[in-house]
């Protein structure tokens, strides 16, 4: 092989190995002339932003949060910290959440159908209406006297208490009033021989009995 055989092998060599230089900066060139247009319609949108807000920007107040940020990079990492619990707790909770929700939803609804809410409503209404009417004075004696009455309260619930007030309630249907007539002492007289009127005056002198007990509470 002559020289020169040797220097056309060579040359060819080189030719080879500079050819995908060739093509990359060819690619590049022609991703330079894409991107170009692109970079420049950024750099002009970011000027005009930043024309926006130049009269509000302030050097100093750039920097001064600079320091407020250096200075509070503990509580800035507690602060993402809290936020990372804070997500894994939603993302724990995800799950409850979607089999519970429903059952609330529902259970919510059936109190509206029930008319539970508006009557809530209304005792909202009527605790404003209270408030407004009553000072806080008066509103703590009322209070005071309510829990006393919830003791009276307790005290007629007992069964034989029960027993006497619900008999009391149907008195009025069982006794005529409209044809009492008046009477005299003979007429009381008479009467006494009837034995439902003994068992009426019986009964009420049990109840004279008790009513003794008021005066020994003075």
């Amino acid at each position: 092989m002559t020289k020169e055989d040797q220097i056309l092998n060579r040359l060819e060599h080189l030719e080879n190995q500079i050819a995908p230089l060739m093509a990359s900066a060819k690619a590049l060139g022609e991703l330079r002339e894409e991107l170009a247009p692109r970079v420049n319609e950024a750099v002009q949108a970011l000027i005009v932003e930043l024309a926006d807000v130049e009269a509000d920007f302030q050097m100093e107040d750039f920097i001064f949060l600079i320091k407020k940020l250096m200075r509070n990079i503990k509580n800035l990492n507690f602060m993402l910290e809290q936020m990372k619990n804070l997500i894994d707790f939603a993302l724990t909770a995800e799950p409850l959440l979607k089999s519970t929700m429903p059952q609330v939803i529902s259970y919510l609804d059936d109190l509206e159908q029930r008319g539970v809410l508006r009557l809530l409503g209304t005792g909202m209404e009527v605790l404003k209406k209270v408030g407004a009417s009553y000072s806080a004075e008066a509103l703590q004696q009322t209070a005071d006297g309510m829990v006393r009455l919830a003791g009276v309260l307790k005290k007629l619930t007992v069964p034989g208490a029960l027993d006497l007030i619900d008999s009391a309630a149907d008195l009025p249907t069982r006794v005529n009033v409209s044809g009492a007539q008046a009477i005299g002492a003979w007429g009381m007289l008479r009467g006494m021989g009837d034995p439902q009127v003994q068992q009426g005056l019986g009964v009420l002198l049990e109840f004279t009995k008790g009513l003794a007990s008021l005066r020994t509470q003075q």
